[in-house]
């Protein structure tokens, strides 16, 4: 790691106050000399009140560039576990530039992105999956998002690795002990029932992991619900009415939507992705053809479906819909309640929501089913769920997944105890990749800081 002190600005531009941190062994005495107090023995945790000057100039002909304050720390109590020290200055972009350029001439380096985050993994503030839970918590954008940003970056999702690897780390060291003594053939120190049952536990919490980032993609991604029906029923109207915006073109005229349009909201805390589809019937049109086919591609890529009529179905059209439909999480929603009694309509389809998206009616209730189905999906989250979010722990949790399956292939065939013990160490270090356990090549790390912020 470089021991050059960095700083950046580590807050968006055109606001009150603007923030500037810097970080290295050198932070103390950099910043003590274009600041107007001595900070070199300052006690650490502590603020200082002062003036960003230039102590080469006569403070006469130039009077101080900005009263700021400043909050020093020591390391190892600081975010990357260096000394640093963060700037509160006004948020004039001359101020914040020409204060980054004096800390720049007296010894700093402007930093990378994601720079102190890297220096708080490798200075063993943070694991890899926290440091990359820091990304996570700053693009959130919901409750559900935050929640399993802040569930990784506490160590909810170390804690569960970790238990995994003690549990590993016994099988592996009960087969090489094994191996240790293979010339006394007498001996046996591993039970391969007990391995066996303990194998396919641990293989049981890896799949569950793995198997949860389907969930975790939907919800930072938004839960993809399509509305779906024949032409005309509404679907654009209610789409433009769940978003509270314009967004569909509505038109009386069969047809009018020809490809799929999506919009998110947020309905108590989980993002859902929408999407207006073109209507289901028989045309000759081919660019209609072409949006209904995209239509069923959506449903069979949504995870909840919002099956809209306007009408009593037909027979055939129910049993076309209950086919795209199987196996899938849907709801049944009437519209133009405002023009329909309801009761004319109950017997033929159940359960059913009667809403009117012309005028709004029955919109609040059915934003609750449509949670309600999430929660039936399980597609919302918990305060201490872990469910995986990034592709790299997906990745690493599969290749775990692999090695271990060659285990308990291996435990059942009753195989050598030298050939299994590879495979453990492979699983062991597909888990450690996911929190930096072992030695992560410096590519891995670039790839993963490259997204971070530069003030970050």
């Amino acid at each position: 790691m470089s021991n050059d002190t960095i700083c950046a600005l580590a807050t968006a531009p055109g606001g009150a106050i603007g923030i500037i941190r810097l970080s290295g062994e050198k932070t103390l005495e950099i910043l003590s000399r274009i600041f107007s107090k001595d900070l070199t023995h300052v006690q650490p945790n502590t603020i200082h009140y002062g003036h960003i000057v230039e102590h080469e100039a006569a403070p006469q002909q130039h009077p101080p560039l900005d009263d700021v304050l400043v909050s020093a720390f020591r390391a190892p109590h600081s975010y990357t576990g260096e000394d640093a020290a963060e700037i509160s200055c006004h948020g004039s972009s001359y101020i914040l530039h020409k204060v980054l350029e004096l800390l720049v001439k007296n010894g700093c380096r402007m930093a990378n992105p994601g720079e102190y985050t890297m220096r708080a993994y490798l200075n063993g503030k943070l694991d890899l999956s926290q440091a990359e839970a820091v990304a996570d918590l700053i693009a959130s954008t919901n409750k559900a998002t935050h929640d399993l940003a802040m569930n990784q970056l506490r160590g909810h999702f170390s804690s569960e690795l970790a238990q995994l690897r003690e549990q590993l780390l016994k099988l592996t060291s009960l087969l090489e002990l094994e191996l240790d003594f293979s010339d006394h053939e007498d001996l046996e120190f591993a039970n391969r029932t007990e391995l066996l049952e303990l194998a396919e536990k641990i293989d049981t919490r890896i799949t569950n992991l793995t198997n949860s980032f389907e969930t975790g993609q939907a919800l930072k991604q938004g839960i993809p619900v399509a509305i779906v029906g024949k032409t005309n029923v509404g679907k654009s109207t209610l789409l433009n009415q769940l978003i509270d915006d314009d967004r569909a073109i509505v038109s009386d005229i069969h047809g009018t939507t020809r490809d799929t349009i999506e919009e998110t909201m947020d309905i108590n805390g989980i993002t859902f992705r929408f999407i207006d589809t073109a209507g289901l019937r028989d045309t000759q049109d081919e660019v209609e053809q072409i949006g209904i086919e995209r239509t069923i591609q959506k449903i069979q890529q949504a995870r909840i479906i919002i099956w809209l009529l306007d009408a009593p179905p037909s027979k055939s059209e129910k049993e076309e819909m209950n086919e795209l439909l199987k196996g899938k999480h849907y709801l049944c929603v009437h519209n133009k309640a405002d023009q329909v009694d309801m009761k004319t309509f109950a017997p033929y389809i159940q359960p059913l929501s009667m809403i009117s998206a012309k005028t709004g009616q029955g919109i609040t209730i059915l934003k609750q089913r449509i949670f309600e189905e999430a929660q039936q999906a399980g597609l919302t989250t918990n305060a201490n769920d872990i469910i995986v979010t990034n592709a790299r722990h997906y990745e690493s949790l599969t290749l775990a997944h692999e090695s271990l399956l060659r285990v308990i292939e291996g435990l059942q065939q009753q195989q050598s105890g030298d050939l299994l013990s590879e495979d453990l160490r492979l699983t062991l270090n597909h888990l450690a990749d996911i929190t930096g356990g072992q030695i992560t090549p410096q590519e891995t790390l670039n790839n993963i800081f490259s997204t971070f912020c530069v003030g970050k």
